[in-house]
This record gives structure tokens, sequence and C-alpha cells, in this order.
């Protein structure tokens, strides 16, 4: 059974562009309402996280919850392994699949066709898997003879439409999912909502942020809300998601 676990995690991130006495001081002052200091070098730290608790089991379906900055994008990049904690632990049991960038591992020169093959092995999956669903995510992006041109010549709107086919032919036992993306018109919009649905259902655990509660309410059963890093609530969707409207509004 699936499973992710977070025991005092907390995640200092340095902040190495930031130059000049003034502009320092200008974001030093900023520690008396967010978690930034200076270390013994002199270098900025933002604490992006901060002593998280927090254990997530098979069938939860998570929306975090928060102002832009309290950390909710940290926290699945901290789950998925691209971020280490700076102290604490995180451990997970299960294939992590995370569609923060779908297009991240996409190649301009190489055609539509090849790109299948990029991002897919991105993501963790065989040859022979890719091969398997290349006919079906082909179809799937409505793209046709596009996809043997290089991506470089696509509108942006292609792009994406092939990043989302590809990503979401991935079978995964952990998915964190970071904003639903647009994938064009209304047509496509409605069988990406649909595909959506579908590898929701296939995953054991779902995370998800978003900014829309009333998106939170419809496919989660837990909520998590994250300020300034911390753990402000956790629990059943409508307890924890009417509190946070409470309290912004």
């Amino acid at each position: 059974m699936a499973y992710i676990e977070l025991k005092g995690a907390t995640l200092d991130l340095p902040i190495y562009d930031v130059h000049g006495r003034s502009l320092k001081r200008q974001v030093l002052r900023m520690g008396r309402r967010n978690a930034i200091a200076e270390d013994n070098q002199g270098i900025v730290v933002v604490r992006a996280l901060d002593n998280v608790d927090l254990r997530l089991e098979s069938g939860d379906r998570v929306g975090l919850i928060g102002h832009n900055g309290a950390g909710k994008s940290t926290l699945l990049r901290t789950i998925a392994g691209i971020y280490s904690p700076t102290t604490g632990m995180v451990e997970r049991d299960g294939k992590v699949v995370p569609l923060l960038d779908i297009s991240l591992g996409m190649d301009e020169n190489s055609t539509g066709i090849q790109n299948i093959r990029l991002r897919g092995l991105l993501l963790g999956m065989s040859d022979s898997e890719i091969r398997a669903k290349q006919q079906e995510i082909a179809e799937f992006s409505e793209l046709g003879d596009y996809l043997d041109l290089p991506i470089r010549t696509y509108s942006s709107g292609m792009r994406v439409r092939l990043a989302f086919a590809v990503s979401t032919a991935v079978d995964a036992e952990i998915l964190l999912l970071d904003e639903v993306m647009g994938v064009g018109d209304a047509s496509f919009m409605h069988k990406a909502k649909e595909r959506l649905a579908d590898l929701h259902s296939r995953a054991e655990i779902v995370v998800l942020a978003m900014h829309s509660n009333p998106e939170i309410r419809r496919v989660c059963n837990k909520a998590l809300w994250l300020e300034r890093g911390r753990v402000k609530a956790f629990g059943s969707v409508e307890e924890v998601v009417s509190a946070y409207e409470q309290y912004v509004g």
C-alpha cells in the first residue's frame, strides 16, 4: 500500500542572487513576517517548509490550500524528491509521478513522436510501456501529422496538448499535481478533465495544489492548509476549507 510520511521536515532555500546591502536589508526586514534570515556566510536563506509532520495513506485525495508563497509547490517538490529536507525526513512507498511541469524534458528540435518517448522516459515509463501507449497518446493529442514535425514549429497550445497527453498516460501510485493546466479549446478541455479524473482514480494517493476551493471540495476528501511553510490545519476537506475561507474572508 502506498504512503507518504514527513517527520519534522524543514527546508531552507538559499537565495544566492540577492546583491547589494540595501536590497539585502529590505529582504531581511521581511523576516519579521516570514522565515527569512542570513546564514553565517551572509547568504539570504528562506525557510520554505517549517517542521512539517504529515502522513498520507492509500485512498487519500489531498488538496493543498494557502496563499501564494505558503509552501504548496515546495511541499509537492519535497514529496517528489526534487528537494531534500534540510532537517527531518520524507518517506515514500509507491511510484511517484509529479506533474508539476508537464513540459519538462521536451526537446525543441525533436519531433512530437520523439518527445513522447523523451517525456515518457522522464516520467519513469519503460520503452515497452511507451511503445504500447504511443498510439493512444498520439490520438488523444489530436495533433495528427504535426507529430512528425519538430515541436519548435508548434504553437504553445499544441505543445501543452502533447505534454498533457504524455504526462497523463503514466500509471502512478502517488500522483502530485500543481494546478490544473489549460490545454486548449472547450472540447479538448472536456476530454482533459475526463482524463485527469481517470488518472486520479487509478492512483492510490493524490496530492494537488490549486486555487479553486470548489474544485478541491469536488475531487478531494482531505485538505492541508499551509501558512508560511507550516501546517495550519489538516483534516476533512469541508472542515479545513471552510476554516480557511473564514480566515481569508
